[in-house]
């Protein structure tokens, strides 16, 4: 089954009881308990609920994994998995991470005792080096979140199995429609189902997939225990978002790529970060492991008052925190995404004043192009 055909086909998307095209939103929050003496399957929408079991269902097809669960955001899943992990634990994790991973695992993680080494996570040997008695897991974010730095997934889950180490990714950038990190052996695979999954900047959730049943069984009970569920509304949302998935990021997809080779030329961007160009570092191991660049670009401008300027002028894309929309997204990280992470650290990453990121929507190429051009024309 070819992904198009999957994200309608894949799972079930046809209410079982009415027969209805969609599955029923069950606005619940408990059910009835007809035998109090045996168990069933429903009984407190914290534990469970059809609307979200479908959801979750959906995505663990998608992944091509055996399980899914849901959260109320990206970052109560990426919380619900290494909460999981116990005091004298040790983590490795990309240098290039989400502002709110690096923030749970600097601010919050110290209280727990859990230890987070960050590495140049295009260095493979880097991975290799952090390895302590105490490691229990890898975590990857590839595209890296916000300087598209590329990891090669299949050496790191190599070295990992080696050492008895579980890997997590994050896939939000690429989505399952362009990159299966299950199929190459990751353990545990994260989304801010916000961003593409949905499509539509109007719903705020996170997912999880595993393999494993044990991995499965444990964040279930994390999930349960936590509480930090979506609503039933954003579970049929994200439903009815993914069944458009595919032509949107492969409209958004083919507009990113011819963006980004046209700002390269440019002679107000300094840099361009983009996996879909052959000039990037990473763009052959990306090849290799993804069917795309994304929809995702950065590019530099030089300082800070080169992005205001920029932003003034732009018409078209939005200047907001998030990605992933229809229409098309920019945002600043020093103010937006990584404004949690001290200035410092930013630098040491490659977060500059200048540096712009770019969520690519479906408006016309032509219409876009010509809007950022003009918007740099001013920039003095």
């Amino acid at each position: 089954m070819k992904f198009g055909t999957k994200v309608l086909h894949g799972y079930n998307m046809i209410d079982k009881s009415t027969g209805a095209s969609s599955i029923s939103i069950c606005q619940a929050s408990t059910f009835h308990q007809s035998d109090i003496d045996n168990d069933q399957k429903y009984t407190y929408s914290r534990f469970g609920n059809p609307t979200r079991e479908a959801l979750e269902e959906a995505i663990a097809s998608l992944e091509k994994g055996k399980y899914g669960l849901s959260f109320s955001s990206g970052m109560a899943a990426i919380t619900a998995v290494l909460l999981s992990f116990s005091t004298g634990d040790h983590i490795v994790m990309c240098k290039d991470v989400y502002g709110g991973a690096f923030q749970l695992a600097t601010e919050i993680f110290p209280r727990f005792g859990i230890e987070v080494t960050f590495i140049d996570e295009t260095d493979i040997n880097e991975w290799k080096k952090a390895i302590k008695r105490n490691t229990k897991a890898f975590y990857l974010e590839t595209p890296s979140n916000p300087l598209l730095k590329i990891t090669d997934i299949k050496a790191v889950v190599d070295i990992a199995k080696e050492h008895g180490i579980i890997t997590i990714i994050d896939n939000t950038f690429m989505t399952p429609q362009y990159q299966n990190p299950i199929s190459l052996g990751v353990d545990i695979v994260i989304h801010s189902a916000t961003k593409f999954l949905n499509g539509h900047s109007d719903v705020v959730l996170g997912m999880i997939v595993t393999d494993s049943e044990t991995i499965y069984q444990e964040l279930k009970k994390q999930q349960i225990i936590l509480g930090a569920l979506p609503g039933v509304e954003e579970c049929w949302l994200l439903m009815r978002g993914m069944k458009t998935m595919e032509i949107r990021m492969n409209k958004s997809s083919e507009t990113a790529l011819k963006i980004a080779e046209r700002l390269e030329k440019h002679p107000k961007v300094h840099k361009v970060y983009y996996p879909g160009l052959k000039s990037h570092e990473g763009y052959e191991i990306n090849k290799k492991q993804s069917s795309s660049g994304g929809a995702v670009l950065s590019f530099d401008l030089g300082c800070c008052e080169a992005v205001k300027q920029f932003f003034k002028h732009i018409k078209y894309p939005i200047v907001a925190v998030s990605l992933g929309g229809v229409e098309s997204i920019l945002s600043y990280p020093v103010k937006m995404s990584h404004a949690c992470i001290p200035e410092e650290e930013r630098l040491k990453m490659g977060i500059t004043s200048g540096l712009v990121r770019l969520s690519v929507g479906i408006e016309d190429y032509e219409d876009l192009i010509n809007d950022i051009e003009d918007a740099l024309k001013i920039i003095e």
